[in-house]
């Protein structure tokens, strides 16, 4: 007795199977999307901040080739006058000098900081190089041509070279950064793609559930039903094991026709009765 009130209390009802089971494919696909956007999320954020600070090393770096590029070239426009004009050109050392250390705040690749300060090196030696241009307009034994080309060319190229091989450098990390977000994106579908399939395969089951648990059941309890009706059968013999509510409706079936076969016999017993009093 105890056994039995102990599995009613635990029997699980059709609804609440279904219920469960739905429940359990809803729940692995939230909880799968909801890591896929975390993953991505912290990716998509992680590296658009290196990629952002690639873009801006770029930039400072550009800002650093154009700057040289046109002092050089003003240099060279006071060499090409002839020694008429006396005047050295100005250059913006502290826009310079802040593009650096902007370009070394936004990068920590090793490399990029010891090109940086290669970069840093190079600079000075060049402007003081550079300065002694007002001395060579002067000097009536020096060719100035001489001197840009053989003297101060030669610092020009090694600050070039540094700050190309600097911008270089931040474009392989740009690259290398966009191939991580690439490949990230992928890692972060993984869990949905994941979550998809077993959502898949639950509901396979769910399908191998019901029409193993309950369809087919259904299908045998109207086959057996319709055979006591039709005669072809004389009782309703069709069990199954189970607790929950179709098992319940199975045997109440059976109860039933149980008692709509008693019922037949007890009537048609009255009838041989009645048959044989009015033979007397």
């Amino acid at each position: 007795m105890s056994n039995s009130i102990r599995d009613r209390e635990f029997r699980l009802s059709i609804r609440g199977k279904l219920i469960l089971s739905l429940s359990l494919i809803g729940i692995t696909l939230l909880v799968s999307s909801v890591i896929s956007m975390m993953e991505y999320t912290r990716m998509s954020t992680y590296v658009s901040d290196l990629i952002a600070g690639n873009i801006r090393s770029i930039n400072s770096a550009q800002k650093l080739s154009e700057l040289s590029s046109t002092y050089n070239l003003d240099l060279l426009t006071v060499i090409g006058d002839d020694g008429q004009n006396v005047l050295v050109p100005t250059f913006d050392e502290d826009e310079f000098l802040n593009s650096c250390d902007t370009l070394k705040s936004t990068v920590s690749n090793p490399a990029v900081l010891q090109l940086a300060d290669s970069v840093m090196y190079s600079f000075s030696a060049y402007m003081l190089t550079s300065y002694e241009l007002k001395n060579v307009l002067l000097d009536d034994f020096t060719d100035t041509r001489d001197w840009y080309f053989f003297t101060l060319q030669p610092k020009y190229k090694a600050l070039k070279t540094y700050i190309d091989s600097m911008t270089e450098v931040i474009y392989g990390d740009l690259q290398k950064n966009s191939f991580t977000f690439q490949r990230g994106f992928y890692r972060s579908i993984v869990p949905g793609f994941v979550a998809v399939l077993v959502g898949l395969i639950l509901i396979l089951l769910l399908m191998f559930f019901m029409i193993a648990y309950y369809v087919n059941p259904l299908a045998k309890m109207l086959k057996h039903l319709q055979a006591y009706k039709d005669g072809t059968k004389r009782d309703y013999e069709y069990t199954f094991e189970g607790n929950d509510e179709l098992s319940t409706l199975n045997n109440d079936i059976r109860e039933i026709v149980g008692e709509n076969i008693q019922q037949k016999k007890r009537v048609s017993a009255l009838r041989d009765a009645l048959s044989q009093k009015s033979m007397i």
